[in-house]
C-alpha cells in the first residue's frame, strides 16, 4: 500500500513531458551528425529525475502553504490525503535532489573533454539553476510559482535548456537549429503547465497561488493558449523549410502531432468550466510527445 502511494506521488504520467525535450535535442543532433546513446540515455534520466524532484517538491510546498484542500480539482496529492507524512517527504525530496544532481554531473563529465572544462563549468551551472527550478516553483521562501513566473521557468527548462542543452552535450558546441524544436517544445511545454493553472485557477486564486491563469481569468487565459499552441508549432515545423525537408514527409511524422495540439486548442477555447480543462491538460500533455517523437522520426527517416 505505502508502495503504491509512493508511485502516485512521484506522478509518472508526467515523464512524457520530461523526456519530450530531450528526443527532440537527441534528434537534431543525431541528424547533424553526432549520435551518442550514452549521452541520450543519461540526459533522459536526469531529465525524469528532475521531473520526480519537481513533482515531490510541488507536493510539498502546496500543501504546507494549505493550496491543497477539499477543493483541489486535479489528482489527490500524497500530502493532501494523509497518506504520506511531511518528513517522510520531505526525505524524499533530498534523496531525489542528489539523484538528480548525481546524474547531471555523470553527464557533463562524460561528455566534456578536460580541455572544455568553462563549458563543463557552464553547464554544472544550469545543472544547479534546474535544480534550484524544480524545488523552487511551490517550496522555499518566495516560491516563483506563486508569482506569476511559472511558465517562464517552464519554458526555459522544458524548452530551450532541454533541447539546446542536450544538442551541446552531444555535439559539444551550441547548435543554432536547434532553436527552432527548443521554440516548439518552449511553447508546448509553456501550453501544457498553462492548461494545468486553468484548471486549477478557482483553488490556486482562492489560496493565493496568483499564476498567469487567475491573472488572465478564462477569456484572457484562452487568448494565451492559442499564442503558446502555435509559437510551439511554428517552433516545430520551422526546421522543415530551413533546412528544405520534403514537406510530405512531414505531414506523416508531424502531422499526427500537429492535429492534436490544434485538436486540443479547440477544445481548450470552447470549453466554459474550469475543472473541465484536466481532460484538456491530457490531451496536451499527449500532443507535445507526439510532435517531439515525429520530429525525430522524420529527422532519422
Amino acid at each position: 500500500m505505502q508502495a503504491k502511494t509512493w508511485i502516485s506521488a512521484l506522478r509518472l504520467r508526467t515523464l512524457p513531458l520530461a523526456v519530450s525535450g530531450i528526443a527532440a535535442g537527441s534528434a537534431l543532433a543525431a541528424y547533424l551528425g553526432f549520435k551518442n546513446t550514452l549521452i541520450t540515455v543519461l540526459c533522459l534520466a536526469t531529465a525524469a529525475a528532475l521531473q520526480i524532484l519537481s513533482n515531490l517538491a510541488n507536493d510539498y510546498g502546496d500543501f504546507s502553504r494549505g493550496t491543497d484542500n477539499n477543493q483541489r480539482v486535479g489528482p489527490e496529492r500524497a500530502l493532501q490525503s494523509g497518506r504520506i507524512r511531511p518528513a517522510a517527504m520531505l526525505r524524499a525530496i533530498w534523496f531525489s535532489a542528489v539523484v538528480a544532481a548525481g546524474l547531471a554531473l555523470s553527464v557533463i563529465a562524460l561528455a566534456f573533454p578536460a580541455q572544455q572544462w568553462l563549458e563543463a563549468f557552464l553547464f554544472v551551472f544550469l545543472g544547479a539553476a534546474a535544480l534550484w527550478a524544480a524545488v523552487n516553483y511551490t517550496m522555499g521562501k518566495n516560491p516563483y510559482g506563486y508569482s506569476g513566473l511559472g511558465d517562464l521557468f517552464v519554458g526555459l527548462f522544458f524548452g530551450l535548456l532541454a533541447v539546446l542543452g542536450t544538442a551541446w552535450l552531444h555535439s559539444l558546441e551550441f547548435q543554432v537549429l536547434a532553436l527552432a524544436p527548443a521554440l516548439g517544445m518552449a511553447g508546448f511545454s509553456m501550453g501544457v503547465l498553462h492548461m494545468n493553472n486553468m484548471r486549477d485557477q478557482v483553488g490556486d486564486a482562492a489560496s493565493g497561488k496568483i499564476t498567469l491563469a487567475v491573472r488572465l481569468g478564462m477569456a484572457g487565459g484562452k487568448t494565451y493558449h492559442f499564442f503558446l499552441v502555435f509559437l510551439g508549432l511554428i517552433g516545430w515545423w520551422s526546421l522543415v523549410w530551413i533546412e528544405g525537408l520534403s514537406v510530405s514527409q512531414a505531414l506523416i511524422w508531424l502531422g499526427p502531432g500537429t492535429a492534436l495540439s490544434l485538436f486540443q486548442l479547440q477544445g481548450a477555447i470552447r470549453n466554459q468550466n474550469y475543472t473541465s480543462f484536466d481532460t484538456w491538460l491530457k490531451v496536451m500533455v499527449l500532443a507535445c510527445l507526439c510532435m517531439a517523437l515525429g520530429f525525430s522520426g522524420l529527422l532519422a527517416w
